[in-house]
């Protein structure tokens, strides 16, 4: 059984039954997280600032489940463009 589930207000999340985090025992798993600013409804043009969001978009659903970043374990990172990789480095080792 799925435990609680914890949605972002991104519009498509009940059109597709997609929740940001899922919590299960004392685990929050989070998931489809992207550089979108959920205050200006936009994507940033640059590569920092998008990972930036990613990060606060995590942090926001960490908090509501109980937890917060200093409890992270793993990350999986996709970037589109390799060279941005330097770019992001500094704000992923925050």
């Amino acid at each position: 059984m799925i435990g609680k589930r914890i949605f972002s207000g991104f519009a498509s999340e009940e059109k597709v039954g997609y929740a940001r985090a899922v919590v299960v025992d004392d685990w929050v798993f989070v998931s489809g997280t992207t550089g979108f600013d959920p205050e200006t409804k936009q994507f940033p043009a640059d590569v920092e600032t998008q990972c930036e969001n990613c990060f606060r978009n995590i942090e926001r659903a960490l908090k509501e489940a109980g937890s917060s970043l200093d409890d992270l374990v793993r990350v999986l990172i996709f970037i589109a463009n390799e060279p941005d990789f330097e770019r992001i480095a500094p704000i992923i080792r925050k």
